[in-house]
């Protein structure tokens, strides 16, 4: 009590419930290697991602020419199954958040 006046009095303290959806996004990175052929890459992004033929050779491309191609974006656990898969045949990915 502060000069006769309960604190009570002059703040209210509100129940608040509020619940906050987060989804992390993340990016799948496909690094370049001496060891696969394109058709093998080729295959297993689509494999992966489920993307067309006509996107996952332009992905190979990049991979072949930049080193590294972004080959998925969306939902954290998604990048993990994506990764997951694009390794099964000892492709290299990072996971970027």
């Amino acid at each position: 009590m502060v000069d006769g006046i309960a604190l009570s009095d002059v703040f209210e303290s509100p129940l608040v419930e509020e619940s906050v959806d987060v989804e992390l996004v993340g990016k799948v990175i496909l690094f370049n290697d001496e060891f696969h052929t394109f058709d093998e890459v080729i295959e297993q992004i689509i494999k992966a991602t489920g993307c067309t033929l006509s996107k996952a050779e332009a992905l190979t491309w990049q991979v072949h020419s930049q080193g590294r191609a972004m080959v998925y974006e969306g939902d954290f656990n998604e990048c993990i199954r994506v990764s997951s898969v694009l390794e099964e045949i000892a492709l290299r990915t990072q996971i970027e958040v």
